[in-house]
Protein backbone atom coordinates (compact mmCIF):
# COMPACT_ATOMS: atom_id res chain seq x y z
CA UNK A 1 0.00 0.00 0.00
CA UNK A 2 1.56 3.51 -0.90
CA UNK A 3 2.16 6.32 1.76
CA UNK A 4 -0.60 8.36 -0.70
CA UNK A 5 -3.36 5.38 0.30
CA UNK A 6 -2.50 5.39 3.52
CA UNK A 7 -2.74 9.12 4.09
CA UNK A 8 -6.25 9.04 2.26
CA UNK A 9 -7.32 6.31 4.10
CA UNK A 10 -6.56 8.26 7.38
CA UNK A 11 -8.15 11.18 6.66
CA UNK A 12 -11.43 9.48 5.89
CA UNK A 13 -11.00 7.78 9.14
CA UNK A 14 -10.64 11.00 10.78
CA UNK A 15 -13.83 12.35 8.81
CA UNK A 16 -15.94 9.24 10.25
CA UNK A 17 -14.71 9.87 13.46
CA UNK A 18 -14.84 13.63 13.71
CA UNK A 19 -18.58 13.50 13.04
CA UNK A 20 -19.20 11.37 16.06
CA UNK A 21 -17.60 13.96 18.56
CA UNK A 22 -19.47 16.83 16.99
CA UNK A 23 -22.78 17.11 19.32
CA UNK A 24 -23.38 17.66 22.86
CA UNK A 25 -25.47 14.50 24.22
CA UNK A 26 -27.86 17.25 25.51
CA UNK A 27 -28.99 17.62 21.86
CA UNK A 28 -32.00 15.27 19.75
CA UNK A 29 -31.81 14.71 16.17
CA UNK A 30 -32.66 18.23 14.15
CA UNK A 31 -36.49 18.76 13.38
CA UNK A 32 -35.39 17.48 9.40
CA UNK A 33 -34.21 14.49 9.77
CA UNK A 34 -37.19 13.22 11.73
CA UNK A 35 -39.63 13.76 8.60
CA UNK A 36 -37.03 12.35 6.17
CA UNK A 37 -36.92 9.21 8.26
CA UNK A 38 -40.41 8.72 8.55
CA UNK A 39 -40.42 8.85 4.45
CA UNK A 40 -39.02 5.45 4.47
CA UNK A 41 -42.50 4.14 5.98
CA UNK A 42 -44.14 6.06 2.59
CA UNK A 43 -41.75 5.39 -0.29
CA UNK A 44 -42.73 7.11 -3.21
CA UNK A 45 -41.31 9.19 -6.13
CA UNK A 46 -41.72 12.23 -4.77
CA UNK A 47 -42.69 14.42 -1.93
CA UNK A 48 -44.08 17.79 -1.30
CA UNK A 49 -40.60 18.58 0.62
CA UNK A 50 -37.85 16.91 -1.22
CA UNK A 51 -36.83 14.27 -4.45
CA UNK A 52 -37.02 10.50 -3.40
CA UNK A 53 -33.41 9.74 -2.97
CA UNK A 54 -33.70 10.52 1.01
CA UNK A 55 -36.32 8.39 1.48
CA UNK A 56 -34.03 5.01 -0.37
CA UNK A 57 -31.25 6.01 2.43
CA UNK A 58 -34.09 6.32 5.10
CA UNK A 59 -35.29 2.75 4.18
CA UNK A 60 -31.61 1.38 4.26
CA UNK A 61 -31.39 3.48 7.83
CA UNK A 62 -34.56 1.61 9.23
CA UNK A 63 -33.24 -1.89 7.98
CA UNK A 64 -29.98 -1.04 9.64
CA UNK A 65 -32.23 -0.77 12.95
CA UNK A 66 -32.98 3.02 12.89
CA UNK A 67 -30.07 3.76 15.26
CA UNK A 68 -28.47 7.48 15.65
CA UNK A 69 -25.29 5.73 14.67
CA UNK A 70 -26.70 4.87 11.01
CA UNK A 71 -28.09 8.24 10.75
CA UNK A 72 -24.96 10.11 11.47
CA UNK A 73 -23.47 7.74 8.80
CA UNK A 74 -24.59 8.19 5.71
CA UNK A 75 -24.28 12.03 5.69
CA UNK A 76 -20.78 11.61 6.74
CA UNK A 77 -19.74 9.16 4.45
CA UNK A 78 -21.34 11.11 1.42
CA UNK A 79 -18.67 14.29 3.50
CA UNK A 80 -15.76 11.58 3.03
CA UNK A 81 -16.68 10.76 -0.71
CA UNK A 82 -16.95 14.57 -1.64
CA UNK A 83 -13.31 14.40 -0.04
CA UNK A 84 -12.54 11.23 -2.21
CA UNK A 85 -13.11 12.90 -5.80
CA UNK A 86 -12.02 16.04 -4.75
CA UNK A 87 -8.30 13.48 -4.07
CA UNK A 88 -9.12 11.71 -7.38
CA UNK A 89 -9.31 15.18 -9.32
CA UNK A 90 -5.83 16.22 -8.03
CA UNK A 91 -4.34 13.10 -8.96
CA UNK A 92 -6.02 13.76 -12.66
CA UNK A 93 -4.31 17.44 -12.48
CA UNK A 94 -0.75 15.58 -11.88
CA UNK A 95 -0.61 17.11 -8.35
CA UNK A 96 1.57 15.20 -5.68
CA UNK A 97 1.39 14.82 -2.47
CA UNK A 98 1.63 17.93 -1.04
CA UNK A 99 -1.07 18.84 -3.09
CA UNK A 100 -3.03 15.49 -2.07
CA UNK A 101 -2.49 16.87 1.27
CA UNK A 102 -3.14 20.51 0.97
CA UNK A 103 -7.12 19.25 -0.87
CA UNK A 104 -7.80 17.02 2.20
CA UNK A 105 -7.10 19.49 4.69
CA UNK A 106 -8.99 22.03 3.26
CA UNK A 107 -11.60 19.42 2.27
CA UNK A 108 -12.08 17.96 5.88
CA UNK A 109 -11.63 21.08 8.14
CA UNK A 110 -14.28 23.34 6.64
CA UNK A 111 -17.69 23.90 6.34
CA UNK A 112 -18.48 20.33 5.45
CA UNK A 113 -18.02 19.30 8.97
CA UNK A 114 -21.42 20.81 9.95
CA UNK A 115 -22.98 20.06 6.42
CA UNK A 116 -22.74 16.59 6.90
CA UNK A 117 -23.71 16.52 10.86
CA UNK A 118 -27.13 16.23 9.70
CA UNK A 119 -29.10 13.34 7.73
CA UNK A 120 -30.64 16.19 4.97
CA UNK A 121 -30.27 16.27 1.15
CA UNK A 122 -27.68 18.88 1.30
CA UNK A 123 -24.46 16.26 1.87
CA UNK A 124 -25.47 14.14 -1.10
CA UNK A 125 -26.27 17.51 -3.21
CA UNK A 126 -22.21 18.69 -2.44
CA UNK A 127 -20.93 14.77 -3.36
CA UNK A 128 -23.43 14.87 -6.60
CA UNK A 129 -22.11 18.45 -7.68
CA UNK A 130 -18.31 17.76 -6.93
CA UNK A 131 -18.42 14.58 -8.65
CA UNK A 132 -20.15 16.03 -11.78
CA UNK A 133 -17.46 18.51 -12.35
CA UNK A 134 -15.19 15.63 -12.27
CA UNK A 135 -16.68 13.54 -14.78
CA UNK A 136 -16.99 16.31 -16.51
CA UNK A 137 -13.30 17.32 -16.54
CA UNK A 138 -12.10 14.26 -17.58
CA UNK A 139 -14.44 14.30 -20.46
CA UNK A 140 -13.09 17.55 -21.69
CA UNK A 141 -9.39 15.54 -20.84
CA UNK A 142 -10.38 12.65 -23.05
CA UNK A 143 -13.40 13.26 -25.05
CA UNK A 144 -14.31 9.66 -24.18
CA UNK A 145 -18.14 9.11 -24.55
CA UNK A 146 -18.48 7.17 -21.35
CA UNK A 147 -17.56 10.12 -18.97
CA UNK A 148 -20.43 12.32 -20.11
CA UNK A 149 -22.78 9.42 -19.24
CA UNK A 150 -21.46 9.41 -15.67
CA UNK A 151 -21.90 13.26 -15.37
CA UNK A 152 -25.94 12.32 -16.80
CA UNK A 153 -25.75 9.72 -14.25
CA UNK A 154 -24.53 12.19 -11.89
CA UNK A 155 -26.99 14.90 -12.75
CA UNK A 156 -29.78 12.48 -12.45
CA UNK A 157 -29.20 11.10 -9.09
CA UNK A 158 -28.74 14.66 -7.87
CA UNK A 159 -31.72 16.01 -9.11
CA UNK A 160 -33.80 12.97 -7.25
CA UNK A 161 -32.00 13.94 -4.05
CA UNK A 162 -32.11 18.04 -4.31
CA UNK A 163 -33.37 20.09 -6.78
CA UNK A 164 -30.84 22.93 -5.94
CA UNK A 165 -28.80 20.76 -8.46
CA UNK A 166 -30.74 22.70 -11.69
CA UNK A 167 -28.68 25.90 -10.51
CA UNK A 168 -25.31 23.98 -11.50
CA UNK A 169 -26.77 23.31 -15.03
CA UNK A 170 -27.81 27.05 -15.45
CA UNK A 171 -24.15 28.21 -14.46
CA UNK A 172 -22.22 25.65 -16.15
CA UNK A 173 -24.02 26.13 -19.86
CA UNK A 174 -23.42 29.45 -20.21
CA UNK A 175 -20.03 29.38 -19.24
CA UNK A 176 -19.08 26.64 -21.43
CA UNK A 177 -20.32 28.34 -24.26
CA UNK A 178 -17.71 31.06 -23.57
CA UNK A 179 -15.11 29.03 -24.51
CA UNK A 180 -13.67 26.53 -27.15
CA UNK A 181 -15.47 24.18 -25.27
CA UNK A 182 -18.73 24.83 -26.85
CA UNK A 183 -17.78 22.39 -29.17
CA UNK A 184 -19.47 19.39 -27.46
CA UNK A 185 -23.36 21.22 -28.31
CA UNK A 186 -22.44 19.72 -31.55
CA UNK A 187 -21.61 16.30 -30.33
CA UNK A 188 -24.49 13.70 -30.87
CA UNK A 189 -22.98 12.15 -27.63
CA UNK A 190 -23.91 15.00 -25.69
CA UNK A 191 -27.61 15.04 -26.58
CA UNK A 192 -27.45 10.77 -26.32
CA UNK A 193 -26.37 11.20 -22.48
CA UNK A 194 -28.85 14.29 -22.16
CA UNK A 195 -31.99 11.78 -23.01
CA UNK A 196 -30.52 9.19 -20.33
CA UNK A 197 -30.35 11.28 -17.61
CA UNK A 198 -33.70 12.51 -18.61
CA UNK A 199 -35.18 9.09 -18.32
CA UNK A 200 -33.49 8.43 -14.98
CA UNK A 201 -35.53 11.48 -14.26
CA UNK A 202 -38.52 10.96 -15.63
CA UNK A 203 -40.28 9.03 -12.59
CA UNK A 204 -39.97 12.04 -10.41
CA UNK A 205 -41.14 14.75 -13.06
CA UNK A 206 -44.14 12.31 -13.35
CA UNK A 207 -44.99 12.11 -10.06
CA UNK A 208 -44.38 15.61 -10.17
CA UNK A 209 -47.03 16.31 -12.89
CA UNK A 210 -49.43 13.72 -11.64
CA UNK A 211 -49.42 15.59 -8.27
CA UNK A 212 -49.91 18.99 -9.73
CA UNK A 213 -46.27 20.10 -9.52
CA UNK A 214 -46.01 20.73 -5.20
CA UNK A 215 -42.03 21.61 -6.03
CA UNK A 216 -43.89 25.38 -7.37
CA UNK A 217 -46.07 25.65 -3.98
CA UNK A 218 -43.35 24.58 -2.24
CA UNK A 219 -40.68 27.34 -3.63
CA UNK A 220 -43.25 29.61 -3.78
CA UNK A 221 -43.84 28.89 -0.21
CA UNK A 222 -39.80 28.93 0.88
CA UNK A 223 -39.73 32.81 -1.40
CA UNK A 224 -42.77 33.85 1.14
CA UNK A 225 -41.50 32.60 4.88
CA UNK A 226 -38.07 32.47 4.13
CA UNK A 227 -36.64 33.54 1.35
CA UNK A 228 -37.88 36.94 1.55
CA UNK A 229 -35.43 37.60 4.60
CA UNK A 230 -32.58 36.67 2.61
CA UNK A 231 -29.87 39.73 2.51
CA UNK A 232 -28.10 39.19 -0.82
CA UNK A 233 -24.76 41.07 1.26
CA UNK A 234 -25.12 38.33 3.93
CA UNK A 235 -24.99 35.48 0.97
CA UNK A 236 -21.49 36.66 -0.18
CA UNK A 237 -20.21 37.29 3.48
CA UNK A 238 -21.28 33.30 4.81
CA UNK A 239 -19.65 32.06 0.99
CA UNK A 240 -15.89 33.49 2.38
CA UNK A 241 -16.69 31.98 6.19
CA UNK A 242 -17.76 28.47 4.60
CA UNK A 243 -14.03 27.67 3.46
CA UNK A 244 -12.88 30.14 5.28
CA UNK A 245 -9.58 28.28 6.21
CA UNK A 246 -9.03 27.79 2.61
CA UNK A 247 -10.34 31.04 1.08
CA UNK A 248 -6.40 31.24 -0.39
CA UNK A 249 -6.89 27.73 -2.13
CA UNK A 250 -10.02 28.42 -3.41
CA UNK A 251 -9.22 31.67 -5.06
CA UNK A 252 -5.74 30.44 -6.20
CA UNK A 253 -8.10 27.77 -8.11
CA UNK A 254 -9.82 30.49 -9.47
CA UNK A 255 -7.15 32.43 -10.97
CA UNK A 256 -5.42 29.61 -11.82
CA UNK A 257 -8.53 28.15 -14.33
CA UNK A 258 -8.32 32.06 -16.00
CA UNK A 259 -4.05 32.32 -16.48
CA UNK A 260 -2.50 29.06 -15.90
CA UNK A 261 -1.42 27.14 -18.76
CA UNK A 262 -2.10 23.95 -17.69
CA UNK A 263 -5.69 24.47 -16.99
CA UNK A 264 -7.26 26.51 -19.89
CA UNK A 265 -9.06 23.66 -21.01
CA UNK A 266 -11.02 24.19 -17.95
CA UNK A 267 -11.40 27.72 -17.90
CA UNK A 268 -15.32 27.48 -18.28
CA UNK A 269 -14.95 26.16 -14.67
CA UNK A 270 -14.41 29.82 -13.68
CA UNK A 271 -17.34 31.23 -15.68
CA UNK A 272 -19.46 28.50 -13.84
CA UNK A 273 -18.52 30.05 -10.65
CA UNK A 274 -19.55 33.60 -11.63
CA UNK A 275 -22.76 32.89 -13.66
CA UNK A 276 -23.89 30.42 -10.42
CA UNK A 277 -23.09 32.87 -7.63
CA UNK A 278 -24.96 35.69 -9.89
CA UNK A 279 -28.20 33.03 -10.23
CA UNK A 280 -28.06 31.98 -6.31
CA UNK A 281 -27.82 36.07 -5.58
CA UNK A 282 -30.74 36.58 -7.86
CA UNK A 283 -33.10 34.29 -6.37
CA UNK A 284 -32.14 34.75 -2.85
CA UNK A 285 -31.15 31.36 -2.30
CA UNK A 286 -29.87 30.95 0.70
CA UNK A 287 -26.06 30.53 1.27
CA UNK A 288 -25.57 27.12 1.58
CA UNK A 289 -27.24 26.26 -1.48
CA UNK A 290 -23.71 27.34 -3.09
CA UNK A 291 -21.60 25.20 -0.87
CA UNK A 292 -20.96 22.61 -3.85
CA UNK A 293 -19.68 24.78 -5.66
CA UNK A 294 -16.19 24.88 -4.16
CA UNK A 295 -14.22 21.72 -3.27
CA UNK A 296 -13.39 21.59 -7.17
CA UNK A 297 -11.83 25.14 -6.79
CA UNK A 298 -10.62 23.59 -3.83
CA UNK A 299 -8.65 21.05 -5.88
CA UNK A 300 -7.35 23.00 -8.66
CA UNK A 301 -6.08 25.64 -6.07
CA UNK A 302 -3.84 22.79 -4.56
CA UNK A 303 -2.42 21.82 -7.58
CA UNK A 304 -1.79 25.51 -8.33
CA UNK A 305 0.15 26.59 -4.94
CA UNK A 306 1.98 23.11 -4.95
CA UNK A 307 3.45 23.90 -8.51
CA UNK A 308 3.96 27.56 -8.32
CA UNK A 309 5.89 26.90 -4.93
CA UNK A 310 7.88 24.21 -5.99
CA UNK A 311 8.94 26.48 -9.69
CA UNK A 312 9.44 29.38 -7.64
CA UNK A 313 11.25 27.75 -4.69
CA UNK A 314 8.87 29.24 -2.18
CA UNK A 315 8.55 25.50 -0.14
CA UNK A 316 9.13 27.05 2.81
CA UNK A 317 5.44 28.70 2.29
CA UNK A 318 3.95 25.14 1.86
CA UNK A 319 3.61 24.20 5.63
CA UNK A 320 2.06 27.93 6.17
CA UNK A 321 -0.73 27.34 3.43
CA UNK A 322 -1.16 23.78 4.80
CA UNK A 323 -2.06 24.94 8.19
CA UNK A 324 -4.57 27.44 7.43
CA UNK A 325 -7.17 25.66 7.32
CA UNK A 326 -6.25 24.14 10.55
CA UNK A 327 -5.83 27.19 12.42
CA UNK A 328 -9.13 28.67 11.04
CA UNK A 329 -11.00 25.78 11.63
CA UNK A 330 -9.97 25.20 15.36
CA UNK A 331 -11.61 28.55 17.04
CA UNK A 332 -14.65 27.62 14.74
CA UNK A 333 -14.95 24.35 16.38
CA UNK A 334 -15.88 25.86 19.62
CA UNK A 335 -18.66 28.09 17.90
CA UNK A 336 -20.20 26.60 14.92
CA UNK A 337 -21.12 22.93 16.10
CA UNK A 338 -23.94 22.46 19.02
CA UNK A 339 -20.69 20.60 21.22
CA UNK A 340 -21.39 22.87 23.93
CA UNK A 341 -24.90 22.84 25.90
CA UNK A 342 -27.91 25.08 24.96
CA UNK A 343 -26.81 26.77 28.57
CA UNK A 344 -23.45 27.56 27.88
CA UNK A 345 -24.43 29.50 24.05
CA UNK A 346 -27.20 30.94 26.07
CA UNK A 347 -24.77 32.32 28.28
CA UNK A 348 -22.44 33.62 25.52
CA UNK A 349 -24.04 34.86 22.72
CA UNK A 350 -21.96 37.88 21.52
CA UNK A 351 -19.44 35.38 20.16
CA UNK A 352 -22.00 33.56 18.26
CA UNK A 353 -24.32 36.97 17.05
CA UNK A 354 -20.80 38.24 15.55
CA UNK A 355 -21.17 35.26 13.07
CA UNK A 356 -25.01 36.09 12.07
CA UNK A 357 -25.55 32.42 14.11
CA UNK A 358 -28.30 33.30 16.15
CA UNK A 359 -30.29 34.85 13.17
CA UNK A 360 -32.77 32.34 12.18
CA UNK A 361 -35.25 32.11 9.13
CA UNK A 362 -37.44 34.62 10.57
CA UNK A 363 -34.46 37.71 10.01
CA UNK A 364 -34.47 37.96 13.65
CA UNK A 365 -31.80 37.00 16.29
CA UNK A 366 -32.42 34.43 18.90
CA UNK A 367 -31.13 32.56 21.92
CA UNK A 368 -29.53 29.32 19.69
CA UNK A 369 -28.68 28.79 16.37
CA UNK A 370 -31.82 28.15 14.48
CA UNK A 371 -30.63 24.35 14.25
CA UNK A 372 -29.57 23.96 17.47
CA UNK A 373 -32.67 24.65 18.97
CA UNK A 374 -33.95 22.73 16.07
CA UNK A 375 -32.30 19.49 17.81
CA UNK A 376 -34.03 20.26 21.91
CA UNK A 377 -37.30 19.19 22.83
CA UNK A 378 -38.16 16.14 20.60
CA UNK A 379 -37.43 13.36 23.20
CA UNK A 380 -39.39 15.55 25.53
CA UNK A 381 -42.46 15.71 23.40
CA UNK A 382 -42.90 12.18 22.52
CA UNK A 383 -42.15 11.19 25.94
CA UNK A 384 -45.28 12.98 27.09
CA UNK A 385 -47.30 12.02 24.17
CA UNK A 386 -46.67 8.45 24.86
CA UNK A 387 -47.15 8.63 28.65
CA UNK A 388 -50.81 10.24 27.74
CA UNK A 389 -51.71 7.85 24.92
CA UNK A 390 -51.00 5.16 27.65
CA UNK A 391 -53.47 6.56 29.52
CA UNK A 392 -56.62 7.15 27.08
CA UNK A 393 -59.20 3.74 26.38
CA UNK A 394 -59.45 2.87 22.76
CA UNK A 395 -55.66 3.75 22.38
CA UNK A 396 -55.81 2.31 18.79
CA UNK A 397 -59.00 4.94 17.99
CA UNK A 398 -56.61 7.60 19.26
CA UNK A 399 -55.68 10.34 16.49
CA UNK A 400 -52.43 12.43 17.08
CA UNK A 401 -52.33 15.69 15.10
CA UNK A 402 -49.87 17.77 15.05
CA UNK A 403 -49.07 21.29 13.85
CA UNK A 404 -46.02 21.17 11.76
CA UNK A 405 -43.46 17.92 10.62
CA UNK A 406 -41.01 18.17 13.19
CA UNK A 407 -43.24 17.73 15.86
CA UNK A 408 -44.93 14.39 14.02
CA UNK A 409 -41.95 12.60 12.94
CA UNK A 410 -40.11 12.86 16.78
CA UNK A 411 -43.43 11.50 18.08
CA UNK A 412 -43.02 8.85 15.14
CA UNK A 413 -39.50 8.31 15.76
CA UNK A 414 -38.82 8.40 19.66
CA UNK A 415 -42.72 6.89 20.38
CA UNK A 416 -42.57 3.22 22.42
CA UNK A 417 -46.09 3.32 21.92
CA UNK A 418 -46.31 2.59 18.19
CA UNK A 419 -47.83 6.30 17.75
CA UNK A 420 -48.60 7.40 13.93
CA UNK A 421 -48.52 11.07 14.39
CA UNK A 422 -49.42 12.80 11.71
CA UNK A 423 -50.15 16.76 10.53
CA UNK A 424 -51.30 19.21 7.49
CA UNK A 425 -47.73 20.12 7.21
CA UNK A 426 -45.50 19.02 4.67
CA UNK A 427 -45.46 15.27 3.11
CA UNK A 428 -47.86 14.49 6.64
CA UNK A 429 -50.95 15.32 4.49
CA UNK A 430 -50.84 12.23 2.54
CA UNK A 431 -49.97 9.80 5.00
CA UNK A 432 -53.27 9.73 7.00
CA UNK A 433 -55.24 6.60 7.73
CA UNK A 434 -58.81 7.08 7.49
CA UNK A 435 -59.56 3.79 7.83
CA UNK A 436 -59.92 4.26 11.84
CA UNK A 437 -63.21 5.58 13.48
CA UNK A 438 -61.42 8.12 15.53
CA UNK A 439 -62.92 8.52 19.35
CA UNK A 440 -60.15 10.38 21.14
CA UNK A 441 -57.42 13.43 19.74
CA UNK A 442 -54.29 13.78 21.09
CA UNK A 443 -53.58 17.77 19.52
CA UNK A 444 -49.92 19.31 19.25
CA UNK A 445 -50.11 22.80 19.29
CA UNK A 446 -47.32 25.39 18.73
CA UNK A 447 -47.15 28.23 21.75
CA UNK A 448 -49.56 30.70 21.11
CA UNK A 449 -50.88 33.39 23.48
CA UNK A 450 -54.47 33.95 22.08
CA UNK A 451 -54.70 30.11 21.31
CA UNK A 452 -58.46 29.29 21.11
CA UNK A 453 -57.93 25.81 20.75
CA UNK A 454 -60.46 24.73 23.85
CA UNK A 455 -62.78 27.23 22.47
CA UNK A 456 -62.80 25.80 19.40
CA UNK A 457 -62.47 21.89 19.51
CA UNK A 458 -63.48 20.96 23.66
CA UNK A 459 -67.68 21.72 22.32
CA UNK A 460 -66.88 18.43 19.29
CA UNK A 461 -66.05 16.32 22.20
CA UNK A 462 -67.13 14.31 25.82
CA UNK A 463 -64.19 15.50 28.12
CA UNK A 464 -60.87 18.23 27.11
CA UNK A 465 -57.63 18.78 29.03
CA UNK A 466 -54.16 19.94 28.49
CA UNK A 467 -52.01 17.06 28.65
CA UNK A 468 -48.25 19.40 28.70
CA UNK A 469 -46.04 21.13 27.03
CA UNK A 470 -42.45 21.20 26.20
CA UNK A 471 -40.17 22.81 29.12
CA UNK A 472 -36.78 23.30 27.59
CA UNK A 473 -36.98 26.85 27.22
CA UNK A 474 -33.94 26.58 24.41
CA UNK A 475 -35.83 24.63 22.09
CA UNK A 476 -37.96 26.20 19.01
CA UNK A 477 -40.59 24.12 20.04
CA UNK A 478 -40.71 25.88 23.92
CA UNK A 479 -44.55 25.94 25.58
CA UNK A 480 -45.61 23.76 22.71
CA UNK A 481 -48.94 22.61 24.19
CA UNK A 482 -50.67 18.77 24.40
CA UNK A 483 -54.28 18.77 24.35
CA UNK A 484 -55.97 15.71 24.67
CA UNK A 485 -59.67 15.11 23.68
CA UNK A 486 -61.91 12.62 23.74
CA UNK A 487 -65.49 10.43 23.67
CA UNK A 488 -65.79 12.67 20.27
CA UNK A 489 -69.34 13.40 19.59
CA UNK A 490 -68.64 13.72 15.51
CA UNK A 491 -67.26 12.21 12.64
CA UNK A 492 -63.67 12.83 13.09
CA UNK A 493 -63.23 10.78 9.86
CA UNK A 494 -65.20 13.28 8.11
CA UNK A 495 -63.33 16.30 9.55
CA UNK A 496 -60.37 15.16 8.19
CA UNK A 497 -61.25 14.37 4.98
CA UNK A 498 -62.37 18.02 4.64
CA UNK A 499 -59.13 19.64 5.89
CA UNK A 500 -56.91 17.49 3.98
CA UNK A 501 -59.02 18.28 0.76
CA UNK A 502 -58.74 21.81 1.74
CA UNK A 503 -55.35 21.96 2.48
CA UNK A 504 -54.66 20.09 -1.01
CA UNK A 505 -56.63 22.54 -2.94
CA UNK A 506 -54.39 25.57 -1.27
CA UNK A 507 -51.25 23.57 -1.84
CA UNK A 508 -52.89 23.48 -5.59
Amino acid sequence: MSKKTIVLIGFIILKFALHYFLVNAAYDLQRDEYLHLDQAHHLAWGYLSVPPVTSWISYLIFLLGNSVFWIKFFPALFGALTLLVVWKTIEHLKGGFYALTLGALCILFSCLLRLNMLFQPNSLDVLCWTLFYYFLIRYFSSEKTKWLFFAAITFAFGFLNKYNIVFLLLGIVPAILLTKQRMIFVKRELYIALIFGLVLMLPNLLWQYNNNFPIVHHMKELSETQLVNVNRIDFLKEQLLFFIGSILVILAGFYALLFYKPFQEFKFLSFSLVFTLLIFIYFKAKAYYAIGLYPIYIAFGSVFLSDISEKDRKRFLRPVVALFPVLFFIPMYDIVFPNKSPQYIASHQEKYKKLGMLRWEDGKNHKLPQDFADMLGWKELARKTDSIYNLLPNQKETLVLCDNYGQAGAINFYSKKGIKAVSFNADYVNWFDLSIPYKNLIRIKEFDEESKEFAETSPFFGTSVIGGQITNKYAREYLTTIFVFTKAKIDIRKRLEDEIKETKNYND
